[in-house]
C-alpha cells in the first residue's frame, strides 16, 4: 500500500508542476500583452468546457474540463479583410471559408473604440515579445528547476563506495539473470566484499575516485591484491584476486569498435564483479547553463527527427519490438516514470527529489522548443507572421512602395487545422504506446 501511495505521489507531483507550468506559460503572454495595452478577455488553462471561472475587469480567469494546455484570448488576433480583397464565396471552399471565418471571429470581441487594442494593431515588436513571453517562461522555469536540481542536489555520480557485488561469474552470453549451484563465485564474493563498503587503498594506491579502482583491477589480473575498505566505521583488508576476462572494446561513439577485418574488437582485463554505489555531487552554478544547452539540444534533435521517431513508436506499440528509452513520451508515460522514481525503495529521498525536479525541468525545455516551431497555432508560427509583416514593411518603405498593411495570418487556418491533426493524432499514439508499452527505465 505504501509503494501505491508513493507512485500516485509522483504521479501528483508532475501533474502539479506540469499544470503551474502552463499556467505561467501563459502568464508569460498574459503580462505583455496586457502592459501593451491589448485586450485579453480570457486567461484559461485546458481545453473544452468551463470547469471554473471568475470574471476580474475586462479579462475571465478559469479552468476548462480537458487539462492539456491552456490559452489567453486577445481581440483582433487576425487583421480584417482588407478594403477591395473579395469575400470569400460560398462556393470556395471549406478552407477558404476558414480563413474568413477565422478573421470575423477575431472581430467579435471588438467593442467601439477598441480597435487600437486589437493584437493585430500593435507594433510588431510588441507582438513578438507577447507570443515569445510563454516560451520565455518555461525558460526560466527550466533554469529553476535545474538550478535547484544541480546546485541544490547536485549529479548522481560513481562514489567509491560499492553499490553491489555479483554472487558468481556467468558467461556475457548467458541468458540466466541469477546464480546456480556449481557457478563459479566473482571474485569479489570470493574475497569478502559488500555492498556498503568503501575503498580505502587497492595494492597501496589511495582510492580517490571510482575508475581509478577500475584501472587497477583491469590490469592485475590473476595477481592478488591487499583491499583496505571501510566497513562500519572500521578499516579492514580483504585479499582480491581479479579474474582474466574477455570484454569488447567500445569507440568514443558508444558502439562496439572493429578491426580492418570487420570483426568486433576485443580485450583481456581483470574482472571483480563489483559495482559502485552512486551518490549526489553538487554542481556550480556555472553549469547551469550548459546542462540547459544540453537539454536544449536534445530535445531540438529529437522535434527535427519526429516523424522517424514516431514511427519507431509505431512500430514497437504495434509490433515486438522495444521503445527507445531516448524516444518521445506522452503525458501519461513522464506520469508513470514520476510514479516510478518516487516509489522505489533503494533510491534515496533526495535522488528522489531531484530526479522529479529535473523531470519538471525536462517537461519545460520541451515547451520551450515545441512552442518556438514556427507553425501555427503555436507561438512560433505568430512569431514567424510577425517578423515576416515587419520585413515586408520595411521593404516597401525602402523602396518608397506603399505600406503593404499586416499580414493575413488568418490565411494560416487551414495550416492550422492540419497541425491540430497531426498533434491530436501524435498525442494519440503516444498515450497508446505510453500504456501498452511503455518505456522501462529502470531495468
Amino acid at each position: 500500500m505504501e509503494t501505491v501511495l508513493q507512485f500516485i505521489l509522483g504521479v501528483l507531483i508532475i501533474a502539479v508542476g506540469l499544470a503551474v507550468s502552463i499556467g505561467l506559460h501563459e502568464v508569460g503572454h498574459l503580462v505583455p500583452a496586457k502592459l501593451f495595452g491589448i485586450k485579453v478577455t480570457q486567461y484559461m488553462i485546458g481545453f473544452g468546457p468551463t470547469v471554473f471561472s471568475r470574471r476580474k475587469g475586462e479579462t475571465e480567469y478559469g479552468f476548462k474540463a480537458i487539462p492539456l494546455g491552456g490559452y489567453i484570448s486577445m481581440i483582433g488576433m487576425f487583421p480584417p479583410r482588407r478594403q477591395g480583397q473579395k469575400a470569400v464565396a460560398n462556393s470556395t471552399g471549406f478552407f477558404q471559408s476558414m480563413a474568413q471565418d477565422a478573421r470575423e471571429q477575431s472581430h467579435l470581441t471588438i467593442g467601439v473604440d477598441e480597435d487600437d487594442r486589437a493584437f493585430y494593431r500593435k507594433p510588431v515588436w510588441q507582438r513578438v515579445i507577447v507570443m515569445l513571453g510563454g516560451p520565455f517562461m518555461n525558460l526560466v522555469l527550466a533554469v529553476l528547476f535545474f538550478s535547484i536540481t544541480l546546485v541544490g542536489f547536485g549529479t548522481a555520480q560513481s562514489s567509491t563506495t560499492i553499490g553491489s557485488v555479483s554472487a558468481c561469474v556467468l558467461p556475457a552470453t548467458s541468458e540466466r539473470q541469477s546464480c546456480e549451484t556449481g557457478d563459479q563465485p566473482s571474485p569479489g564474493a570470493a574475497a569478502g566484499l559488500q555492498p556498503g563498503d568503501t575503498l580505502v587503498s587497492i595494492d597501496g594506491t589511495p582510492i580517490d575516485t571510482w575508475e581509478q579502482s577500475t584501472a587497477i583491477i583491469r590490469d592485475a589480473a590473476g595477481e592478488t591484491l591487499p583491499v583496505v575498505v571501510e566497513r562500519d566505521g572500521a578499516e579492514q583488508t580483504l585479499s582480491l584476486t581479479p579474474l582474466l576476462t574477455e570484454r569488447y572494446v567500445y569507440g568514443d561513439d558508444g558502439k562496439i569498435a572493429t578491426g580492418p577485418d570487420g570483426q568486433e574488437l576485443t580485450e583481456e582485463v581483470g574482472f571483480v564483479g563489483i559495482g559502485a554505489a552512486s551518490e549526489l555531487v553538487p554542481q556550480p552554478i556555472t553549469a547551469v547553463p550548459a546542462f540547459i544547452g544540453e537539454n536544449i539540444g536534445h530535445t531540438v534533435a529529437l522535434v527535427a527527427n519526429l516523424p522517424q521517431r514516431l514511427y519507431d513508436v509505431a512500430q514497437a506499440a504495434f509490433g515486438s519490438g522495444e521503445r527507445d528509452p531516448n524516444g518521445p513520451i506522452s503525458v501519461v508515460g513522464v506520469g508513470r516514470v514520476a510514479g516510478e522514481i518516487a516509489s522505489i525503495d533503494t533510491i534515496p529521498l533526495a535522488s528522489k527529489a531531484a530526479s522529479l525536479l529535473g523531470l519538471l525541468g525536462s517537461l519545460n525545455i520541451a515547451l520551450l522548443v515545441i512552442n518556438l516551431v514556427p507553425l501555427t497555432p503555436l507561438d512560433g508560427g505568430h512569431v514567424v507572421s510577425a517578423l515576416w509583416e515587419g520585413i515586408r514593411r520595411f521593404v516597401a518603405k525602402l523602396f518608397k512602395r506603399p505600406d503593404p498593411g499586416p499580414v493575413d495570418a488568418a490565411k494560416l487556418m487551414p495550416l492550422t487545422f492540419a497541425v491540430v491533426i497531426l498533434f491530436g493524432g501524435m498525442t494519440a499514439l503516444l498515450v497508446y504506446a505510453d500504456i501498452v508499452k511503455p518505456i522501462d527505465l529502470f531495468g
